[in-house]
Formats: structure tokens, C-alpha cells, sequence
């Protein structure tokens, strides 16, 4: 029951005022609900109040909001670091595959200039690969891998793609010492590709340069004049490129004249050579040389009356 005296209402108070009070306002609400129905007068109200309420909503939801999208952010960067991890593998991967095909590519050119060396010439030839270096400043010499086990013997002529590297100098088993034909105890046999001049190229000492000495002033020869083997001594055979003359200057007596040609192989560089020998018959089967100690000698056959 309410105190006397209160100032606050109740409509569920006994006597008659409360319940007119509550006959009231359940008639204006059929009146509302009836007008809504009928008119739709009340839609701009709600409207209005979501209007008013849509951001206390937001507000609300924020926080969750938040956290949804901080964890979407971590998840979707932790997918790109992942992902970002496993491209640049495969980019490296891809590089290094990279890098072996550019390599095989280098090493199948070396070898078709090494085997265009011999193109048309009816030579036995043999691949072998640089395994050592002689450090002596004043000595040019190589260690290949190839021995008499594979049938190289001494004075073999030893090229690459581009010409006369020099000659197999001592044989082992196992490998073998090439001298340079820029080692200074070394000469070769040369001839004037242009005049057939014949001539003796010796080594300097200097792996871009060889000399050419006791020229007739007489001889024509030209600066830009190619140098290969003549064949003379049988010691190397002849079509190789020696070189290519680059200066002529007279000797001290005045008398001939002494060329400096540039080698024609690339005699610091490079990772194989070919081994060489005439082959006495073009239908000889190409292969490694048979060893001195194991050729057989034919019995000579006696003289018939």
C-alpha cells in the first residue's frame, strides 16, 4: 500500500483512480497498435529511435569488434611471413638451379670449342681435365688427369677450343705434366697461315705472349698474321692455331727481324684439354694411343730369291 502523503503514483494502488488510470493507458495502446496497423504513423518513430540506439549498439560491440579484427590482422601477416618464407626458398632454389643449368651450358660450349678443334682433321683425341698448376713463376705447366693407364705417353700435342696449349711433357699412371708452349724452354713449329713462311715460336716466359725470332727482313710478314703448327718434326700436328703476331721489330744484329704473337689458347683459364695424334690411317678406329710397351712388332718377313 502507499504511505500517505507520497508524491509517487501506483497504478496497481486500490481505489478507483488507479484503475481508470490503467484503463487509459490500455486504451491508448489499442489505439496505437490499431493506428500502426492501419497507417504505419509509428515507422518514422522507430526509425528515428535506431538512430539514436545504432550507435550505443556499436559502441557496445566495439570491443568485440576489436579483437575479431586484431586477430585477423596477426593471422593473415603470420600467412604472409610464411608465405613470404616459402617463395623466397623456392627463389633461391630456383637460382641455384639456375646457376647449375648456366654452368652445364658453359661446359657443354668449352666442349663443343674443344671438339670443333679437331673438325676435319683426321686426329685420335682424347678429353682430360686440369687437376693442378706448377707455382714456379719461371715454369707453365699443368697436371691433367689422364696417365698411361689411359694410354697418354710423352709428346702428345695437348689443345683447346681455341689452339696449341703445348705438350705432354712426363706420364704417371695416373696423370700426366703438360708444358705450355709459353714456358720458356719450349718451341714449336710454326708456319704463316697467309704465306706458308715456316718458323720457330718460342715461349717468354709470359702466358699472353710468344716470340718469333731470326725472320728474314726479306719475308713478308704482317702484323695481324695467324700462326698455327706446320707438322714438321711429326712431334705435333699440323692446322693447330699457335697464335697471332701483334708487333715486328729487328733483332740486335740487324739482320732478321723477331715477331711477338699471342697465343691463341687460353693458357690461364679453362678446365679441359684434348690430347692429339695423327691417325695414320682414316679408318682407324679413334681411341687412346696403345702404350710403347705394349705395341706388338710384326716379324720381318724374309726375302724370297
Amino acid at each position: 500500500m502507499a504511505q500517505p502523503g507520497s508524491s509517487s503514483g501506483n497504478l496497481f494502488v486500490e481505489g478507483g483512480a488507479g484503475t481508470l488510470k490503467l484503463l487509459a493507458y490500455l486504451a491508448l495502446a489499442a489505439v496505437l497498435m490499431v493506428a500502426d496497423h492501419r497507417g504505419g504513423y509509428l515507422g518514422t518513430l522507430r526509425s528515428t529511435a535506431g538512430l539514436l540506439t545504432g550507435p550505443i549498439y556499436r559502441l557496445a560491440s566495439a570491443p568485440a569488434d576489436l579483437a575479431r579484427g586484431a586477430r585477423a590482422h596477426f593471422t593473415s601477416q603470420q600467412s604472409l611471413l610464411s608465405e613470404n618464407a616459402a617463395l623466397r626458398q623456392q627463389l633461391l632454389l630456383a637460382n641455384a638451379r639456375m646457376d647449375r643449368l648456366a654452368g652445364v651450358q658453359v661446359e657443354n660450349q668449352r666442349l663443343r670449342e674443344l671438339l670443333g678443334g679437331t673438325h676435319g682433321l683426321q686426329l685420335n683425341v682424347q678429353l682430360a681435365s686440369l687437376i693442378g698448376i706448377d707455382l714456379d713463376p719461371f715454369r707453365h705447366r699443368l697436371v691433367i688427369d689422364a696417365g698411361s693407364r689411359r694410354g697418354v705417353a710423352e709428346g702428345l700435342a695437348v689443345i683447346d677450343g681455341d689452339g696449341l696449349v703445348g705438350q705432354v711433357l712426363r706420364v704417371t699412371p695416373a696423370n700426366a705434366t703438360v708444358i705450355l708452349v709459353s714456358d720458356p724452354s719450349h718451341a714449336v713449329p710454326v708456319q704463316v697461315v697467309r704465306t706458308g713462311l715456316r718458323a720457330i715460336a718460342y715461349g717468354t716466359g709470359r702466358t699472353d705472349l710468344l716470340e718469333v725470332p731470326s725472320i728474314p727482313l726479306s719475308a713478308d710478314l704482317r702484323v695481324g698474321d695467324v700462326l698455327e703448327t706446320s707438322g714438321m718434326g711429326g712431334r705435333f700436328p699440323a692446322g693447330f692455331r699457335v697464335g697471332t703476331i701483334e708487333s715486328l721489330h729487328p733483332d740486335d744484329t740487324r739482320l732478321f727481324m723477331v715477331a711477338e704473337a699471342r697465343p691463341a689458347a687460353r693458357l690461364d683459364r679453362g678446365g679441359e684439354v684434348l690430347l692429339v695424334w695423327s691417325t695414320p690411317d682414316a679408318v682407324e678406329e679413334v681411341g687412346p694411343p696403345v702404350p710403347p710397351d705394349l705395341r706388338r712388332t710384326e716379324p720381318a718377313q724374309e726375302a724370297v730369291p
